[in-house]
């Protein structure tokens, strides 16, 4: 039971025989080599260690000269073995490499791409990637940039590209290509742009624009925003740089593209936009912040009545409302927030700042658009927490840099591919740089015709009685309906009591029972002195929503 069986001996350990043959022989080994370094020493002469280490080294030399031997035939017999492979993947990825490179490069855009700081100085725009081609109003440089390499590398650098082509960043005109982003259209005008003046677009080019057109880029294309949707803009330029005559296109676009919304108009130019008074819910020709501040009030009041609607569809778990589009465009607006230096001026300017703010950023979920135009860009012209809510940004010529950032933002020129407006031409009226959605593009304004204008308008107005007569019979409808038979535009507070039956000898609580009839407060006219309702203001809150 001690001993071990065989299969043990051989699964366990060694056999005592291997061992003591192994150690013999082992002995024998060092025997041999002491003896041959013996030798060597005697025949050389060197001391026993300077005999080891070069016997050491020539029998390294004489193992590595076997096996890069071995090496070689095993691959020769490889590649007798499999004729088709003739090339291995390395020598496949350097010839193709090598194909790539021998393509010429763009003799025009690689060196102008290369000083421009686009591409490194071993890159290169191919040849046949790239097609140059002269429109009407410049050459347009269709490419692809290296691999690595995207159409951002180009906007990044705009500026740089068109020195190098000889032109300005205003005549430079970048697009992205949807099938890759390597790909970058340049457009590079032959001279200043806008050289020559645009058609302005009919009817059914400002319907089928995708968004609401503000204007003409430099290649004649329309250009504007997708939206006035939950977004507000704010436009600023010295003065006679063509502001009014771009909203009143911009107005006459929204009446095209939008149809049916309310439209609120304040005139710090007392006539800049009395072409759109009759299709006004109201319209206000002052310059009198207590009249910007009436209208805050009744736009702020109308967007929590808004908001409420929200609140409970919410609590209801039902379908968000829909709410008709409302605008409230205030022309010369830094007017409005300036005061007299009195303690009570700046209170005032301050509940209007304050209310101003409200408005706009409750203008991103109640419909109501908010545009303000001024010609008086200045650091405090329009309070910069009012200025700060404002999405879209157009700014026409001004005289410098810092009155830019006040129009574009603080950190306008930090973003891609900016647009100085302090070096556009201020003969060329409507001119701007419209800042949206983080890019900047040229545009100038369109130039309506009066007769284009007063037609849309008409269709509008036309579109407002029709609606009119199928409104149920209201107090208001009843008054407009007097003022319609007595021919008159404008009708006292006072005068319209009686109507109502509305006895209170007060004239104030009578006016507030009135307003409160029709629901919306009484404004002042030019024809009396009086305050009371405008024919306008009636029918256009008789025909609109919330």
């Amino acid at each position: 039971m001690g001993k071990k069986s065989p299969q043990h001996n051989r699964q366990g350990g060694r056999e005592p025989d291997d061992i003591y043959a192994q150690s013999a022989g082992a002995i024998g080994g060092l025997v041999v080599v002491f003896g041959i370094l013996g030798a060597i020493k005697d025949k050389l002469g060197l001391s026993l260690w300077a005999t080891a280490l070069l016997t050491a080294g020539f029998l390294v030399l004489l193992g590595y000269g076997a096996w890069k031997l071995r090496t070689s035939l095993l691959r020769l017999l490889n590649s007798q073995a499999r004729p088709g492979t003739d090339k291995s993947a390395t020598e496949a990825v350097t010839a193709a490499e090598e194909a790539e490179n021998s393509v010429p490069a763009h003799p025009e855009l690689t060196p102008a791409l290369r000083t421009a700081g686009v591409i490194g100085k071993d890159e290169i725009i191919r040849a046949d990637e790239a097609t140059v081609t002269q429109v009407r109003t410049g050459t347009e440089f269709d490419f692809l940039v290296p691999k690595g390499r995207t159409y951002a590398d180009v906007e990044k650098k705009l500026g740089n590209v068109a020195g190098m082509f000889g032109a300005s960043r205003q005549a430079t005109k970048l697009e992205r290509s949807r099938d890759t982003e390597r790909r970058a259209r340049l457009l590079v005008l032959h001279g200043p742009p806008f050289s020559e003046l645009f058609t302005p677009p009919t009817r059914q080019e400002i319907e089928t624009f995708a968004g609401v057109p503000l204007g003409h880029d430099v290649v004649g294309q329309l250009a504007g925003v997708p939206t006035f949707d939950k977004a507000s803009m704010l436009i600023a330029g010295m003065t006679q740089m063509g502001k009014t005559t771009l909203v009143n296109g911009l107005i006459t676009c929204l009446l095209i593209a939008y149809g049916e919304f309310d439209l609120y108009l304040l005139d710090g130019k007392f006539c800049g936009l009395t072409r759109f008074q009759k299709v006004s819910r109201r319209y206000e020709a002052s310059d009198d912040p207590a009249v910007m501040e009436d209208m805050l009030d009744e736009l702020n009041a109308r967007s929590d009545r808004r908001y409420e609607k929200i609140r409970e569809a919410v609590q209801k778990r039902q379908k968000a409302p829909t709410f008709r589009p409302v605008f409230f465009i205030v022309d010369e607006a830094a007017d409005f927030f300036a005061h007299d230096g009195s303690t009570a001026g700046k209170e005032e300017a301050r509940r209007i700042a304050e209310k101003a703010r409200s408005l706009v950023s409750k203008s991103l979920e109640s419909g109501i658009g908010v545009l303000m135009l001024t010609q008086r860009p200045e650091q405090n012209a329009i309070p910069v927490m009012v200025r700060e809510q404002f999405l879209y940004r157009l700014c026409l010529y001004v005289a410098s840099e810092g009155t830019a950032k006040v129009a574009l933002g603080d950190n306008y020129f930090e973003t891609v591919a900016p647009i100085n407006p302090t070096l556009l031409d201020p003969s060329v009226k409507g001119q701007g740089v419209l800042f949206a959605g983080g890019a900047s593009t040229l545009i100038r304004g369109f130039n309506f015709s009066d007769e284009f204008i007063w037609s849309v308008v008409d269709e509008v107005q036309g579109r407002q009685q029709a609606a009119f007569e199928k409104a149920p019979e209201s107090p208001r409808k009843q008054i407009i309906e007097l003022m319609r038979d007595k021919g008159v535009n404008f009708l006292p507070t006072l005068d319209i009591a009686p109507v109502l039956g509305v006895t209170d000898p007060r004239p104030s609580e009578a006016g507030k029972e009135v307003a409160k009839m029709l629901g919306m407060k009484s404004e002042k006219d030019e024809s009396s002195t009086a305050r009371g309702f405008k024919l306008a203001s009636l029918l256009a809150a008789e025909t609109s929503g919330v």
